[in-house]
């Protein structure tokens, strides 16, 4: 399934956010003292923040200073919903912080709740092999909650909710997108990291910083994806979470040709396999895999063969579709080394199959590379089917 009709690499490159956004709404600061519902408190931490005095903030109400004042020291009360209405709009608040619930404060609820499931499916696609379905339906959702923040509305459940579902989107825009557009999937993780800092969210920092790594790697960007990549393993929460980690940055360690870095990475990654529970990213195939990818980018071809002609390791757990496209691929380029031409050809022509029929033009790029003129029938397969979904992008 392709990205809904208008939507194309160039207009999915992500725009930055409106200068006058209140970030300091979605600090955990601000969440404490939004949960009080007091509008004197509110009062006196936006001041604090923006450095105003009580006058500042009465002229931007359109208040006197002496009502304020009698707002924050709670010796006067403000019911009138009209009138909170109006304090939350100059504010740049939600109205349901001030208590008020209204059918667009209401829609705006069930959009966050509705966008939690959105995600948690979106990613579910993904793994299953369904990239660009979940591109589909990431896309709307991004573009409705940026509209959210864009207007001021610059809430802690929105801009977390935002975070996950363009990180959503740069990842499964990393499995549709060809090579030559991946920097767009490695601008929209980017995205997400920057809001995971304003928030001070150490999980979702961790998560951005490993997602961000691999779409950097996959960009190219191999001595930027190292970086994150070892900045997230070192911020892992739990062994399982850094272990998370360390199949990603063998990879990235592997592409950019550090040996000392990669050996170490994939020693720890097969020492803890016994350690914590296995996942559709760290199993023994998947590590196999990058083990192969890895000697090869670091020169070393004759281990790559010794590494393939071992037997394969026992599945633990169900691989994600694309996975097997990509262990096709390296097996394929190892075979080739060894001399094994006829056996290197059937693993790309199997590759080429599965990667047409999961729209993966990135494998097919990685095809047309490992092939060349001395595998031409996989070669020329690959090539009709990157043509064919390129044409298929732009229609």
């Amino acid at each position: 399934m392709p990205p809904p009709p208008g939507i194309t690499p160039a207009s999915l490159t992500p725009r930055p956010l409106a200068r006058h956004i209140t970030w300091h709404w979605a600090t955990p600061q601000a969440q404490d003292v939004l949960a009080t519902r007091d509008l004197g408190a509110i009062l006196r931490f936006h001041r604090q923040v923006h450095g105003q005095s009580q006058l500042d903030l009465a002229t931007l109400l359109g208040y006197d200073k002496t009502y304020i004042s009698a707002l924050e020291l709670r010796k006067r009360r403000l019911t009138d919903l009209g009138s909170l209405r109006h304090v939350a709009q100059s504010l740049s608040l939600p109205p349901h912080a001030l208590g008020i619930t209204d059918a667009a404060d209401s829609d705006h609820r069930a959009v966050i709740q509705f966008g939690e499931s959105t995600v948690r499916l979106a990613e579910i696609a993904r793994q299953s092999g369904h990239a660009s379905e979940a591109v589909a339906e990431l896309w709307p959702l991004v573009a409705r909650l940026e509209a959210r923040v864009d207007e001021g509305y610059a809430e802690h459940d929105v801009l977390h909710l935002l975070a996950r579902a363009r990180l959503g989107l740069g990842t499964a825009l990393g499995n549709v997108l060809p090579e030559e557009h991946l920097s767009t999937a490695a601008h929209w993780t980017a995205k997400s990291l920057d809001i995971a800092r304003r928030l001070d969210d150490p999980a979702l920092t961790w998560t951005v910083l490993r997602m961000h790594g691999n779409e950097l790697r996959k960009a190219g960007l191999h001595g930027a994806a190292v970086d994150r990549l070892t900045r997230a393993a070192t911020l892992a929460p739990s062994r399982g979470a850094r272990a998370a980690v360390l199949p990603l940055l063998a990879r990235a360690a592997g592409a950019l040709g550090s040996t000392p870095l990669f050996d170490r990475t994939i020693k720890e990654a097969n020492r803890m396999l016994d350690e914590v529970d296995h996942t559709s990213l760290f199993n023994p195939v998947a590590l196999s895999e990058i083990h192969m990818r890895g000697l090869v980018g670091t020169g070393r071809n004759r281990e790559a063969v010794s590494q393939a002609e071992r037997a394969a390791p026992t599945p633990t757990i169900a691989v994600a579709p694309q996975w097997r496209v990509i262990q096709l691929i390296t097996v394929g380029r190892v075979s080739m080394l060894a001399g094994d031409h006829a056996g290197a050809g059937e693993l790309f022509t199997n590759a080429v199959h599965e990667a047409a029929e999961q729209r993966l033009p990135h494998q097919l790029q990685r095809v047309l590379r490992a092939t060349g003129l001395l595998l031409p029938s996989p070669h020329e397969a690959a090539a009709r089917a990157l043509c064919q979904l390129r044409a298929e992008m732009a229609a």
